[in-house]
Formats: C-alpha cells, structure tokens, sequence
C-alpha cells in the first residue's frame, strides 16, 4: 500500500464517503487540499468532487446547508484558516441549531507554529466548540482517514449537525497510509433509535384514550428522512388527530389536508395555538419546544399530558417537563405506533367534538388581510406566488423577517425538504446560498429564495456563483423598504420609533441583476403581480424579482414576547383573550 499525502487522503475519503459536492473558499492553508482536488489524487486533470466556488465562507456554509435540507446528504465545506474559519462560524452555529448535517474542513497554520499568532492564525478548534457536536484538530496523517469517516458518522448519525475537521498546512503534506475504514463504532456516541417497547405502549394507550390530542411536530420530521413525513401522514389518518408544527416541520403533513391547523407558535395560526392550548394530549415529534413556540412557559398548554420523541436526549425536559419521554429517532417511533395501534384494533376516536372547537377558532380566518387598490399587500405577493408554482412542487428558501414568516404562512408545502429556513439562529442572507446549494442537489427543481430587500444584501455577492455555475436560481424580494421584522417590533414596543430600521439607499435591484447577469424584474402595482411573476418562471436563467409592497404591513397574528398563546394579536389594533400586564405593555 503506498503512502499519500495528507491532502490526498481526505480527497481519497471523501470520495469513499459518496461526496459529489463541497462548497469553499481557497486559501494558503488549504493550497494542498485544493491541489489535490485539482489532480484528483491520482494525476487526473479532472476532479471526481465538483467544487462550488462561493464569494464568502458564510455563503459556503448556507450552500451546504440548503444542499443538505433538500436531499437528505451532509453538506461539507472547504476554507482556509483564520478569517476562512471564523467567516464560517455563523453558518456552523446557524446549522447546529437547526440539526442540518454538515461537515467542515478547515486549514490550519503548520503544527509547529500554532500557538504563536502566526499569519492567519485562529483558534478554530476552540471557537467552534460550542457551536459543532464535535471537532477535530488533526496532527498525524495516519489518523486523517478515520477522522474523517467518523466526521460523517457523528454529522449525520442521531441529531444531525455541523463537525468541524482542523488540519495543518504541514499534515496535509506529509505522508501516510490510507484504507477505507469499515463501519463506523463510536467508543461514547451512540444514539438510541429504537425505543422500548413499553414506552411506546404507553404512548399508544394515553393517544386512544384523549379526548382533545394534538400532533406537534418539528424539524426531526424531517430529518428523519421521507418515510417519516408519510407514517405521520398515516397515523393522523388512522386517529383523526389534528396536526400542527414548527417553523422547521412545515411539508411533514400537506398543507391542503383537512387536519392540518397551520404553523404554531409567535406568527402561528390561531387555530394552532389555541387547539395546542386547549389540548389534553400533546404529541411532540422531533421537536424542541423551542421558545418562539411555547410562549410563556407557565400558560404553554397548561392542561395537558405530553409525550416528547426526541434523538437527543438532551431535549428531553430542557425546556418544558412531559410525562412519557421516548428517546429514539422519530420515524421508528411513528412505525411502532402504528403498528401497535392496528395490533390492538383500536377504533379512530370521536374527536368530533374536539373538530368542532377546532372549526370554531378556524373561522377567525387569522390569516385573512385586506387588499389594497393601489399597492402590493406581501401576503398577497405571496399567495400569487404560491398559487402560480404549485404544481411545480418548487423548493423555497427564505432570508429572516417578515417575508420569512409570511411564506410560511401563505405558501402550501405539501411535501418535506421544500422548504428551507433559517429557523433557531434566524440568519439574514441564508436565503442565497441556500437557493445556491439546493439548485445543485436538485438541478431539475424550481428553486425560489423569497427574500427581503434588507436580508438579500447580506450574501448578494452570491449572484456571482449562481452567474459561474448558471444555476437557475429566482430572487423574489418582498421590498417594503424597511427591515420589516425590526420596524414591526418597533412599533409595537418602542412607540414607533424606527431607530435605523429604515433601508436607506437600497440599490436598483433590476441593474444589479443584470450587473450579474440575471434577468431582472420590477414589479410595483397590483396588476403587474401575475405577470411579473409569469415573466420571472418564464425566464430559464437567474432572476430576481423586486417585488414592491406597501411599507407597514405587519406580520399577524403574533403572539407577544412574554405572553401566552391565549394573548394574540390577530390583526391591527385586535388583541385576543385577556392579557396581563407584562404583555399588554409589549403591545
């Protein structure tokens, strides 16, 4: 067996590992990596791994992650050390906290050197720490290969999320060995898939038992793979239980059945909200309870059981105390239930009673908003949007803000892995090299970031890559000409003063388009909406769409910081239920 370079050996596993895709940024501490990848290894002037030349590594890492949530395979990045790693961290932290697989490689200053504030010089093992579910620093070549099929195994295994893999300029030129591992048995790292039986024994009866059941589902849904989303299909068929989930699980169950009550939680319905509220059972599947859901702790569905699916055995009773805990991944959990539930001929309950409460708080309409003679309402950008892509089945991605939350709101998904968003750290310019990464894993999919004019400036330098690789990604800027979320909570919080919330000088997003080479679009009347988006599907290249609102819609219904779910705002000036004091001064 010959011996290989370092750089050659991670190339070498990589491609063992199935890579087809790696998002990077060069530099002189990577040179080696990207040499090799040049010869492939072996001489070759063609590479076996296509690399995806991005602008910044921010945007390396939200490629990877987009690519990752659209096809179910490890997103894995390249840059160099130093400003390489650090620009890379708010996309490591942002997959972390939503369980997207990644791994990233970063360069290193030679080993001899570290610790002496050489050229380039970071930290990376110890900045990453708390923002990885595991890092490595690399110092001997001979231990690359294993390093980095163990890397895979912990991103992808248990609770998905991002690995970092550090390796010296000097390891990635010396020399060592290399054979394919076999499989991969972590000494402390092995989670729980299937779960015991009486547990979910126990879950079966305490679900056929309730008179008011509610399936609250997250983004372990989906990351549980396609077969997840249809055995929750299945067993909200065969119980008749209603259905609702986080900003993460939206596509897990289609939006068109009769069971679903819509998004919960901050900006969720208030069907959602109120049933979560009201509910006896509680039904939590690969979903946190994270805070922008349960509101205010104290009143967060106060006369419920609650049943907690989780991988990570960490989310159990971080946040919120349930009575039947069941750590094991969701979708075999889902398989035991309903197999369990058909063995035993339990009968689908009468929830009618529960469906006509249901009904009754679906008659609020929360989502309704009024249309405006002469100007664009966003969520009426939206809904068209919606209604003239549907049966394209596209893949959105979304920045943060208020058009974040309005297409979760107003665009059906009907299916996982069609939506892509920056949900627990709430990224602005995730959206564009998300759209990025997702259109390379799924070359033939409509891909569509819909965007704010604030957010999209974040990662614009990313129209570049999409120009490179003539990816046919669409831009659809909702522009309202202000950071929308930031002006809306200055409204409601700080007597309407929009300290900085303004987008002041924004560019003419039509020339910049075609600075890029895009095909760019404006759109700023009501009968301009169905044909500027027409104009936009009918273009087989780049697009970006400035789509031009009224400034001051706010996103309702929303549930204030600090407030119960009994405590939402519906619409302007409409305040649901009684609130307290703390949540009538946010207001």
């Amino acid at each position: 067996m010959t011996e290989k370079s370092g750089a050659d050996i991670l190339i070498e596993a990589l491609v063992d590992l199935g890579v087809e895709v790696v998002f990077g940024y060069p530099g002189g501490a990577v040179l080696p990596i990207y040499d090799a990848l040049f010869q492939d290894g072996a001489g070759r002037d063609r590479p076996r791994i296509r690399h995806i030349l991005v602008r910044h590594e921010q945007a390396a890492t939200h490629a990877a992650e987009g690519y990752a949530r659209s096809t179910g395979k490890p997103g894995v990045v390249l840059v160099t050390s130093g400003p390489g790693a650090t620009n890379a961290v708010t996309g490591i932290t942002d997959a972390l906290m939503d369980s997207i697989p990644m791994v990233v490689i970063t360069g290193q200053v030679p080993t001899a050197l570290i610790g002496t504030d050489a050229f380039q010089e970071a930290d990376t093992v110890g900045i990453t720490r708390h923002c990885t579910k595991h890092n490595y620093l690399v110092k001997d070549p001979a231990r690359l290969g294993a390093i980095v099929h163990e890397a895979f195994h912990i991103a992808t295994s248990g609770r998905p999320g991002p690995v970092v893999i550090d390796i010296p300029k000097d390891v990635q030129v010396a020399t060592a060995r290399y054979q394919k591992p076999g499989p991969i048995q972590h000494k402390t790292y092995r989670p729980a898939l299937k779960a015991d039986k009486t547990l979910v024994e126990a879950a079966v009866d305490m679900l056929a038992a309730a008179e008011r059941p509610i399936f609250y589902t997250g983004g372990g849904i989906i990351n549980a793979g396609p077969q997840a989303s249809q055995l929750l299909r299945e067993l909200a068929r065969i119980t008749g239980a209603p259905v609702t989930s986080t900003l993460m699980g939206l596509g897990a169950l289609p939006a068109s059945s009769d069971q679903w009550l819509g998004m919960l939680g901050m900006h969720g319905t208030y069907e959602a909200n109120m049933a979560m509220n009201r509910a006896d059972l509680v039904i939590a599947l690969g979903s946190r309870f994270d805070d922008r859901v349960t509101g205010r702790l104290d009143a967060f569905s106060p006369h419920s059981k609650k049943i907690h699916v989780d991988i990570d055995r960490s989310s159990i009773n971080k946040t919120v105390r349930v009575d039947l805990p069941i750590v094991a991944d969701v979708g075999h959990v889902l398989e035991d239930m309903i197999r369990i539930w058909k063995a035993r001929q339990h009968p689908k309950p009468d929830l009618d009673e529960w469906w006509r409460r249901i009904s009754g708080w679906r008659a609020k309409r929360c989502l309704d908003f009024d249309d405006q003679p002469d100007a664009i309402m966003p969520q009426r950008a939206i809904r068209n949007l919606y209604d003239a892509t549907k049966h394209l089945a596209p893949i959105i991605t979304t920045e943060v803000g208020q058009h974040q939350m309005w297409a979760a709101q107003h665009f059906g998904f009907e299916a996982p892995n069609k939506w892509l968003t920056s949900g627990g750290l709430g990224t602005m310019g995730y959206g564009l090299p998300a759209a990025i990464g997702a259109q390379l894993g799924n070359p033939n999919a409509l891909v569509i970031d819909i965007a704010g004019e604030a957010s999209i400036q974040m990662n614009i330098q990313e129209l570049a890559t999409a120009t490179q690789y003539r990816l046919p990604v669409k831009i659809f800027i909702v522009n309202n000409q202000y950071m929308g979320m930031v002006r809306q909570w200055q409204e409601l919080t700080y007597s309407s003063r929009y300290s900085e919330s303004y987008s002041d000088s924004l560019p003419d997003f039509v020339k910049l388009a075609e600075a890029y080479g895009w095909k760019g679009i404006r759109i700023e009347r009501p009968d301009q909406l169905d044909d500027g988006i027409a104009a936009m599907l009918a273009h087989d290249g780049p697009v970006i769409v400035d789509c031009l609102v009224t400034q001051l819609a706010n996103c309702f219904p929303m549930i204030p910081s600090g407030a119960a779910h009994t405590e939402m705002i519906l619409q302007a000036n409409e305040v649901s239920g009684t609130m307290d004091d703390e949540a009538r001064a946010l207001v």
